[in-house]
């Protein structure tokens, strides 16, 4: 008997000596009346929820990934989110407001405190004008400021949102209002959503796959996200631009393709005994992601690989081959949708412009965050036109929320350096790609950029627009959990018909 077969034999050993251990422990629980009782309270439950009347999806959990059509015509396959953490200012970049400039150093009015909460100011700050020069650009006359120079030559591809509201003025529960309709742990991401209901084109590929840049992840950690209620094969995969695309997906020292592949089987044939006596779809989720991992050793290394593209793509990024940065990511976002991934998504932190320090500061630090991405978004709306991949592909751009109006003053004493706080009133995000319009905007904020005062939408209308351009009635995609179905826009939500062509 080889040395693999050996190895063999001792695992598939092992998983049946741990399925023993794992009978004898639920022994009790399954042969007591307090098991059967439970199941008899399950069971009634089940019969006062039918999936069939609340949940269009056809959910086969022995292939959770299969590309599914959805129930209405589409007009995009594949999303691309870039989540700019901790809420880039509107004030300098695309909401131009002069009349501000007119109060820069002025105490701020009374009316702008009274009753309202802020994360961080507090006594009467002095107000601060945009920190930055505008221009208007295109056939649409869109104004943009000098620290977007690039994306001010396509703005003609875009729909802005200038109106949109929040009701979290924290960064963590803003994250995860954004991204999964409530500021709450535990609801599922919105790609996760998408992936269950449309599962993925490329299955040696996940469905979701995450990218984060910054050197942190967003505040509300991995949860924005994370499958929440939903099977954990629909959570996101954290992937990387620097090194290994998914750490461990190199086989150990000693073990190759052949024994590995040998070594999983055993696993999964334990796990499928193991569903044939319980029916936990969560054990075929775990065999489906034992699988995904052993076709992402050939797949993923070979997608994640940017250094294979031509110079020009390159020079056109901005990227930096080796290196961990948002533009490397932005390369490998265009390159995922291109291999079938459906929904890819950009966390790049460092956005938080409070004024602290210099590196938060909306005059220094700010700058040079733009300049990170400014050259590098412009590239993937580009890139994904010429390849004939924007018509299909949503790209969505944003924060958690906006920031004042006046400058920020922690304990009532003004910050070192330039800032602004977190503002939940108003701020702005934009759209391209799929069925979006082309320059257009919509919404519109008071002189000083303080409040929406038409076009105003919240992150359940981002999230209902999103699912109607992939085919769904956002109303309809629904997951039964604790005895009623849930879903992502919770119990609001307007689709954005304004920005639809």
């Amino acid at each position: 008997m080889t040395q693999k077969d050996l190895h063999k034999q001792r695992l598939v050993k092992e998983a049946q000596e741990a399925v023993l251990r794992m009978h004898t422990r639920r022994h009790f629980l399954k042969e007591s009346a307090m098991g059967l009782g439970g199941l008899a309270l399950s069971s009634f439950f089940g019969s006062c929820n039918s999936k069939a009347s609340h949940n269009p999806i056809t959910f086969d959990p022995a292939h959770p990934l299969m590309p599914k059509l959805p129930p209405f015509a589409a007009k995009a396959k594949s999303v691309i989110y870039l989540h700019m953490s901790g809420a880039p200012s509107q004030l300098e970049l695309f909401d131009y407001k002069p009349e501000l400039m007119k109060m820069d150093g002025q105490d701020c009015p009374q009316s702008l405190l009274q009753g309202k909460k802020f994360a961080f100011i507090r006594g009467v700050p002095k107000m601060l004008g945009p920190q930055a020069k505008f221009a208007q650009y295109g056939e649409s006359r869109a104004y943009v400021s000098e620290h977007m120079p690039h994306l001010a030559t396509i703005v003609d591809e875009l729909s802005f949102l200038k109106a949109v509201t929040t009701d979290q003025f924290n960064h963590a529960p803003a994250q995860l209002m954004m991204n999964t309709g409530s500021a709450r742990l535990g609801r599922p991401s919105l790609g996760s959503w998408v992936t269950y209901g449309l599962g993925t084109e490329n299955q040696n590929l996940p469905g979701y796959v995450v990218l984060t840049s910054g050197g942190k992840n967003p505040d509300a950690g991995k949860s924005v996200w994370g499958s929440g209620f939903l099977p954990s094969v629909y959570q996101g995969v954290q992937c990387r631009s620097e090194g290994d695309p998914v750490l461990f997906i190199k086989d150990p020292e000693g073990m190759d393709r052949d024994l590995r592949k040998a070594s999983i089987d055993a696993i999964n044939q334990v796990n499928d005994e193991e569903y044939k006596q319980y029916h936990d779809p969560e054990i075929l989720s775990r065999i489906s992601q034992y699988e995904m991992a052993f076709k992402m050793q050939i797949a993923a290394p070979e997608v994640m690989n940017i250094n294979n593209e031509p110079q020009y793509i390159h020079d056109m990024y901005g990227t930096k081959p080796g290196k961990a940065c948002f533009a490397n990511n932005v390369l490998l976002a265009r390159k995922l949708v291109e291999k079938g991934v459906r929904f890819v998504q950009l966390f790049d932190w460092g956005w938080d412009s409070h004024g602290t320090d210099s590196s938060l500061a909306i005059d220094i630090g700010f700058i040079n965050k733009c300049r990170e991405v400014d050259k590098c978004i412009t590239a993937l709306i580009l890139d994904l036109k010429q390849r004939g991949l924007l018509e299909e592909t949503l790209v969505v751009w944003g924060g958690e929320f906006g920031r004042t109006p006046m400058m920020e003053n922690r304990e009532g004493k003004q910050n070192p350096f330039k800032g602004r706080d977190h503002h939940t009133e108003a701020f702005t995000m934009w759209m391209a790609g799929a069925g979006i319009k082309k320059g257009f905007s919509y919404g519109e904020t008071d002189e000083i950029g303080y409040s929406s005062i038409s076009g105003k939408v919240e992150p359940f209308d981002i999230q209902a627009t999103i699912l109607d351009q992939l085919g769904f009635e956002h109303e309809q995609l629904t997951f039964d959990f604790q005895g009623r179905p849930f879903r992502l826009t919770d119990t609001r939500g307007k689709v954005i018909s304004e920005i639809l062509s």
